[in-house]
């Protein structure tokens, strides 16, 4: 009789030796190597990674190994409490991954997202918020503390001038108070404080910065060093991603080339663990039912291509690629849109699913389904209008406290 553990996954056989034998599962994770130690940590519940790092012999070993946006996704399932000490053993551009991917919305920096990751930066310790201040764009940092606080300069030429009520310093020169009485800053200060000992020209920087630059000319900086940062993550920028829902002729959905497309197997670098997808003969969209009937190398080069459409999907849709729900909601629209582009291009070539799917890339099917069904090509998506608007009222409205301020 097989055993009941065959049934599951080897993380959860894992977990569940844990509850048992603690020393027993951490004596099996030894004798992994380290990449089967990194595809199980990946292959866990987002929930339970922490517990299954710390089952890890090494884990400092594991964490700079995984994935960009898994590490951005394991801290946020975990918590600040439980995720912080995972971030004392992440490289420097998985730091930066996780305000790229999280501390965004769309096109503008999510300030609160940003003000999250401060907090569990500085309970990773000095250390890691440091290398957290020197890794991330100095012009997302000023962004964020023209948000949260005001700064005011003391100046040389005035022996009237009186320090802001409540306003704190660390030169005598620069004080800095909160903008809004509900802020905490508590936060702020311990990053100031620690660059003001470790890196006084960076602290100089955020604080000249914070009282005198201009918010749109920060974010368009910060947007093009983010941008290339995850076009080398395999995120195109906005304006490519917006070309999957270009429209086209109705004489021009069925096309299909002649020859089979190449599926090639290979692996390339992904910021995500591959998810278990449902390529099944029963699997509820036909794009799936199709990957089926694929062999083992082609199968694998589509749940590649997949993912590589579902960042296109979510930079178009101008979705928060930090969200734990972004990865799963983006594959089932591409599941349903390119299922429906499938079935319309097999049918006007009186072809099967699979072969159908080998003559048409993903993406291709993706936009045939999305010219078919605009309703569902639009469920989700974030206008591009209303996020900019959105942002210029919160940069007016931050000018006008500041004005107000120093009046």
């Amino acid at each position: 009789m097989s055993s009941p553990l065959r049934e599951v996954s080897r993380s959860k056989q894992i977990l569940v030796l844990a509850r048992k034998d603690k020393r027993a599962a951490a004596t099996a994770l030894k004798h992994l190597s380290l990449d089967e130690q990194v595809a199980l940590v990946c292959e866990t519940s987002l929930q339970r990674r922490s517990a299954m790092l710390e089952l890890l012999d090494q884990p400092e070993d594991v964490i700079p190994l995984i994935p960009e946006a898994e590490l951005c996704f394991t801290i946020k399932a975990v918590g600040i409490t439980d995720g912080s000490w995972i971030l004392e053993h992440a490289t420097e551009s998985q730091l930066v991954a996780c305000a790229d991917l999280d501390a965004w919305q769309g096109i503008v920096p999510n300030i609160d997202s940003m003000g999250s990751w401060l907090e569990i930066f500085a309970e990773a310790g000095e250390e890691t918020l440091l290398r957290a201040a020197h890794s991330i764009d100095t012009e997302l940092w000023v962004l964020y503390l023209r948000d949260r606080i005001l700064v005011e300069l003391k100046p040389n030429d005035n022996e009237s001038w009186q320090p802001p009520a409540g306003g704190q310093t660390l030169d005598g020169q620069f004080y800095f108070t909160a903008r809004r009485d509900s802020d905490d800053v508590a936060a702020i200060a311990q990053l100031l404080a620690k660059l003001f000992v470790a890196d006084y020209w960076l602290y100089f920087r955020l604080m000249q910065g914070t009282e005198w630059e201009m918010d749109s000319d920060l974010e368009e900086w910060a947007m093009r060093w983010r941008s290339g940062r995850l076009q080398d993550l395999g995120f195109p920028t906005w304006d490519d991603a917006m070309r999957i829902y270009g429209f086209l002729r109705p004489d021009k959905r069925a096309e299909l080339p002649t020859e089979n497309i190449t599926l090639d197997g290979a692996e390339f670098a992904l910021p995500v663990w591959v998810p278990p997808l449902p390529a099944t003969h029963d699997a509820k969209h036909a794009i799936f039912r199709a990957a089926a009937k694929l062999d083992t190398d082609e199968r694998q080069a589509f749940f590649f291509s997949l993912i590589t459409l579902a960042n296109k999907v979510a930079m178009a849709d101008g979705v928060a690629l930090g969200d734990l729900e972004t990865l799963p909601n983006t594959i089932e629209k591409i599941a349903t849109l390119a299922s429906l582009g499938l079935e319309f291009v097999a049918t006007e070539h009186g072809i099967d699913l699979a072969t159908a799917v080998r003559r048409a890339n993903l993406e291709r099917l993706f936009r045939v389904g999305a010219n078919l069904d605009r309703t569902r090509a639009e469920d989700g998506r974030v206008s591009y209008s209303e996020t900019l608007e959105k942002s210029i009222e919160e940069a007016e409205s931050q000018e006008a406290d500041r004005l107000k301020q120093q009046e």
